[in-house]
């Protein structure tokens, strides 16, 4: 078995079955979800190859619990979204930005699982009191989207989809800037809305 601080090693063979190398056992795509929820980390490789299958896999995994009925996270507004920043200048951008938003959602997530934990170990008259976590929630959400859009409009003059509205014109400097002179300025954005981020905490 493989040591604990060590990726499982899941290999996938051309009938499409995925083998866990840690417990010798054959598993499905339920099974490497379950072993996500509980924090095990795990790579996937082609059996016949050795090449890292990882993210196609995931993605896979992603694809069917958003198939399932009632389980759907993914707004429409969110995947066209994502959709149009593929081949676009943002693709190098949004994975990290995406990232770095989850990382904050999931410092949130943990505060609003110790208010339910607070608020529903109290008397049932008290649990009428539950909706006070689920807001700071929701409010929570609406801030890292409002983030997340100021972003994007940072980095792009063309409006966001669904938006309506282009970000204001930036007075003209140079026609073309130096590469490295954007990629900074990328960076140092990106920095500053982790900062903004972090304090949101």
């Amino acid at each position: 078995m493989a040591a604990k601080d060590t990726p499982i090693v899941i290999k996938k063979y051309a009938n499409r079955r995925l083998y866990n190398t840690g417990t010798s056992t054959y598993v499905t795509l339920e099974d490497l979800a379950e072993m996500v929820k509980k924090g095990e980390e795990f790579t996937v490789q082609d059996a016949k190859t050795g090449e890292d299958i990882t993210h196609p896999v995931l993605t896979q995994i992603i694809f069917e619990l958003e198939n399932k009925d009632g389980q759907n996270m993914l707004p429409i507004p969110f995947l066209r979204q994502l959709i149009s920043y593929y081949g676009d200048q943002m693709q190098m951008v949004v994975p990290s930005f995406l990232e770095q938003s989850m990382l904050a959602f999931s410092k949130e997530h943990e505060r609003f699982r110790e208010q339910m934990k607070a608020t529903f170990g109290k008397a049932p008259i008290d649990m009428m009191k539950g909706t006070a976590p689920i807001k700071a929630l929701e409010e929570q959400t609406r801030r890292n989207m409002e983030l997340f859009q100021n972003a994007m409009r940072m980095f792009t003059p063309f409006p966001m989809p669904g938006t309506g509205a282009a970000a204001p014109a930036e007075p003209a400097k140079k026609e073309a800037p130096e590469k490295p002179d954007e990629l900074k300025e990328l960076k140092d954005q990106l920095a500053a809305m982790q900062r903004k981020i972090d304090s949101m905490g």
